[in-house]
């Protein structure tokens, strides 16, 4: 369900996504988001009315200290960037290896995350990155595969952004006179459901599936317990 959070383009609450077990994930317990650096005063108090607990940034150090939201130093923000500043310079030429290699290079973060998730107080928990798509896309396809929801739903769900930023895509195509450039634009700024199919065929081949992904990242059967009961009914 889209959120209207203003000055954001690509919110939306995760609940009633349907798990295997005939049940759902609940409502106001996982929020998607593309960056809050935006948000007027009134929008931050709605955000806060609305009973969010906890606020997830993956973005990097350098855009965090460019571009702070309005939770960068609030408490119930987190700063969990999903690279590691002294990491290599990424040899992806494509969406899908970017997210594999942050995948393989660091699952250590990915469990920090998921344990910022399952230590939140009571409240629905926000995470975003820059738009919303890749990074907090990553988190949300594994965070609904332990909570048992399909993998056509996942998908779905990802590919959601794809209408939510088309406005965003059209103007940096636009914006780009080199058109022999529009192609890496669009591999890395456009949202496709394939992209997420072929990351969680990456899960499967190289770990298992994202659940045996993230035990091997550190995360306990006790801690994946607990997300799914946090995030489904």
């Amino acid at each position: 369900m889209d959120l209207d959070w203003p000055e954001c383009h690509n919110v939306r609450d995760l609940g009633g996504l349907p798990t295997g077990d005939g049940g759902q994930i609940r409502e106001n317990a996982l929020i998607r988001a593309d960056s809050l650096q935006h948000l007027t005063p009134a929008a931050v108090e709605t955000i806060r009315a609305s009973g969010v607990s906890r606020v997830i940034d993956l973005r990097s150090y350098g855009e965090v200290s460019a571009f702070p939201t309005p939770f960068t130093e609030d408490p119930i923000g987190r700063h969990l960037p999903l690279q590691d500043p002294a990491d290599p310079p990424s040899t992806a030429t494509t969406i899908v290896d970017s997210c594999n290699e942050m995948l393989d290079r660091h699952p250590d973060l990915v469990a920090a995350v998921f344990r910022a998730i399952i230590d939140a107080p009571e409240g629905a928990v926000v995470v975003h990155c820059f738009g919303g798509k890749d990074r907090t896309g990553v988190i949300v396809a594994l965070a609904l595969a332990v909570a048992g929801v399909p993998e056509d739903e996942i998908v779905a769900d990802y590919f959601l952004t794809r209408d939510n930023l088309a406005f965003l895509m059209a103007e940096q195509l636009a914006a780009e006179p080199d058109e022999s450039l529009h192609a890496e634009l669009l591999e890395f700024r456009d949202t496709r459901a394939e992209s997420m199919t072929a990351i969680l065929r990456h899960l499967g081949t190289a770990y298992g599936g994202p659940v045996a992904y993230l035990r091997q990242a550190g995360l306990t059967d006790q801690d994946l317990d607990a997300l799914t009961a946090r995030l489904s009914v």
